[in-house]
């Protein structure tokens, strides 16, 4: 024992170990909800475990080279080599084929576990005072995220592939003054080109991966600095140090180590669990039904993943008759549908937190039933969202109407203008917004967190004070001093 104490406190010299057993101490309020940001966060490291498996075997290239694999409709014929090795590792290489699929049922799970932490951000008003950079980080990891998949399904250079990133490609050209510059940068030149594959194969597991992880860790940073928000308290916690149960100086929750630790293994398993019966049961993308790259044809139905077919839709909708010079500068349909139209959503939702501005620093989160105004807003945004994702699957609509999409497009393009006032009045209406005579829309203390890491359980309690030290307390929860 007596080497392991020295070892322990030459370590503890040098490392600080003791102010690192505080930190393990660091309150996590008990609601499940806070946990999509967990699941995000163990997503995040999914794709990347699975992601080096692929890159073992993906050649970003697309040379001809004669396939001699295992689909025997492609037999000796000359592919490209991007082609090639996606289709060696679904077909070929032991266990490719799962972990193609995990791989791909990450991304999506990971794209909606944002979205949902972003919306029970909103609705909670999590956002506001002092946590609005947290949420513009936020924003930006959702933007990255949805980038980043987009350069992943154009890799594999197969009909459907090319063709959608050939639409990237012709809204990237779109851009006034800087559009050629762009298309060199994103995508090698004019597309497809050689470097075509090799420039968003860089894009996309290197350089969004860096950019993903960076704001992830920023982040966690803020996090830490800020602390957690709370849902609203019953009554006063009870303990050797008791909590009023109004009191926005201190977090009530779990001690990081052991409890919320234990919560988030179990997350992690049931997140591992989920995708492997999504990779086992459910299938992806069929390379082999598409077959690769054909500049002389097109796929008859060619879509975006769900979380793109928003802005698909936009660019459905928007008329050729809406391109125009301004000062000598050409606006193009495909800027204002592909770029304007998408960029303006993403920067009414960073700006959200600036319009609903609280002056006063806010512990707890609010109701959204109590929040009239700020909860239609939100039920407006996710029809507006929902209806658009609708327009860019006009051609399945069409066909199930029974009519052409030249036919339908208008009556889409008023569906998605009208239906959000309808559905954010209605809302409105519901939770009594017409009601108030005051005309405030003072928020109740609710449920929020600015972050998503949180959990549900109980533990030995703890206490941070100001700067986060750990305070034992006899509570059945833990308590954190802001």
């Amino acid at each position: 024992m007596a080497r392991l104490d020295r070892l322990y406190g030459w370590f503890d010299t040098r490392l600080d170990l003791e102010e690192a057993q505080t930190f393990l101490g660091k309150a996590f309020p008990a609601e499940d909800s806070y946990l999509l940001g967990e699941i995000a966060a163990f997503c995040f490291l999914l794709l990347i475990l699975t992601g080096l498996f692929l890159g073992f075997f993906f050649e970003p290239s697309i040379s001809e080279v004669e396939y001699e694999g295992s689909v025997a409709q492609y037999q000796g014929e000359e592919m490209p080599e991007a082609f090639v090795s996606v289709l060696n590792i679904t077909y070929d290489v032991p266990f490719g084929m799962l972990i193609r699929r995990m791989h791909h049922w990450a991304a999506h799970l990971f794209v909606a576990s944002i979205g949902l932490h972003m919306l029970r951000v909103f609705f909670t008003g999590a956002y506001r005072n002092p946590r609005e950079i947290n949420w513009v980080v936020g924003s930006g990891l959702a933007g990255l995220t949805m980038f980043a998949a987009y350069t992943g399904y154009a890799l594999p250079f197969d009909e459907f592939a090319s063709t959608a990133a050939g639409i990237g490609y012709n809204v990237a050209i779109s851009v006034p003054i800087i559009g050629d510059a762009l298309g060199q940068i994103v995508f090698g030149g004019d597309f497809p080109s050689t470097a075509t594959i090799p420039r968003l194969y860089f894009l996309h597991v290197l350089v969004l991966p860096l950019a993903i992880a960076g704001l992830l860790g920023l982040h966690l940073l803020i996090l830490i600095r800020q602390k957690h928000t709370e849902a609203p308290r019953e009554a006063d916690v009870e303990g050797r140090e008791p909590v009023d149960r109004e009191d926005d100086s201190v977090v009530v929750g779990l001690p990081m180590v052991p409890n919320q630790a234990a919560v988030s293994a179990v997350v992690f398993f049931l997140t591992l669990a989920t995708l492997s019966l999504l990779a086992g049961f459910l299938p992806v993308h069929n390379i082999a039904e598409y077959g690769p790259s054909d500049p002389a044809s097109t796929p008859s139905l060619v879509m975006p993943d769900w979380f793109l077919m928003w802005g698909y839709g936009f660019l459905k909708l928007t008329p050729s008759w809406m391109s125009f010079d301004v000062l000598g500068i050409h606006l193009s349909s495909e800027f204002i549908g592909g770029l304007v139209l998408p960029g303006l959503v993403f920067a009414a939702v960073v700006a959200w937190p600036f319009v609903d501005y609280e002056s006063e620093p806010t512990h707890f989160g609010a109701d959204p039933l109590e929040r009239p105004s700020q909860t239609a807003v939100g039920v407006a945004g996710v029809v507006f969202i929902m209806l658009a994702s609708i327009a860019g699957m006009d051609v399945i609509v069409a066909d199930v109407l029974d009519t052409s999409t030249a036919v339908l497009r208008p009556y889409l393009t008023l569906l998605v203008i009208a239906g959000p006032i309808a559905a954010g009045a209605a809302t409105y209406a519901v939770l009594g917004g017409f009601d108030d005579d005051t005309g405030s829309d003072e928020p109740a203390v609710g449920d929020g967190d600015a972050d998503g890491d949180g959990s549900a359980g109980d533990g030995e309690a703890v206490t941070e004070d100001d700067d986060g030290d750990a305070i034992s307390s006899a509570a059945d929860r833990s308590e954190g001093r802001r």
